[in-house]
């Protein structure tokens, strides 16, 4: 493993997921959306929505590594640019915290399939998600490490699921304030981490 790729631990790497890809953004959005649908409806959109979200994030990261190395995009510049989305990300989480939960804007289609796209694109699967899929996928230099990746993003795409099926209980009692606070450390700590890669890429690049 490469030092930069080991700057960013595994347990950090979860962190990430959790914060640009976890369900902390898709409670009330699902709830709103899935509000007037049956426990049938809301499984069958909730199982199909996560299927579709582990294909397009893992076929997303996957295809955006392949074309970094194509590029030759350096590692320095590579983890810069990470740090940078990471800490817009992570500054955005925090912020959120302050702002009104806005209503659906429109009804999920009948169809499941069709309902279940809606939800995936893009309130599960987000581009800041799969660029930072890309990022860490990129900066990867070995099996075990790109594996232990794919593993923590479907642990946290199974997280998703479980928020989808149980997004009514979960709005519903005070397991959400807990959330709510989980989600504002797990944003200050990604804000943090975002500086140190920031750092260390400017200290690559010869510029600090």
């Amino acid at each position: 493993m490469s030092e930069t790729s080991g700057l960013v631990s595994l347990g950090a790497v979860f962190t990430l997921f959790f914060v640009t890809l976890g369900p902390l953004k898709i409670l009330g959005p699902f709830a709103q959306l899935t509000h007037e649908a049956d426990g049938t409806t809301v499984r069958k959109i909730a199982v199909r929505a996560f299927v579709l979200a582990v294909i397009a994030v893992l076929a997303g990261g996957f295809v955006g590594r392949a074309l970094v190395h194509n590029w030759h995009v350096s590692v320095p510049a590579l983890l810069l640019t990470g740090g940078i989305i990471f800490f817009l990300v992570g500054l955005r989480q925090v912020l959120e915290q302050y702002e009104p939960v806005h209503a659906a804007t429109s009804p999920l289609p009948a169809a499941p399939m069709a309902a279940a796209m809606k939800v995936a694109f893009p309130t599960v699967v987000t581009p800041y998600g799969i660029a930072a899929l890309i990022v860490l996928l990129a900066n990867s230099q070995d099996t075990e490490r790109t594996s232990a990746l794919v593993a923590i993003l479907i642990s946290v795409m199974v997280l998703n699921l479980l928020a989808m099926l149980f997004a009514r209980k979960i709005m519903a009692g005070v397991t959400l304030i807990a959330l709510h606070i989980l989600g504002a450390v797990l944003g200050v700590l990604q804000v943090a981490l975002a500086v140190e890669m920031i750092l260390r890429a400017l200290g690559d690049l010869n510029v600090l």
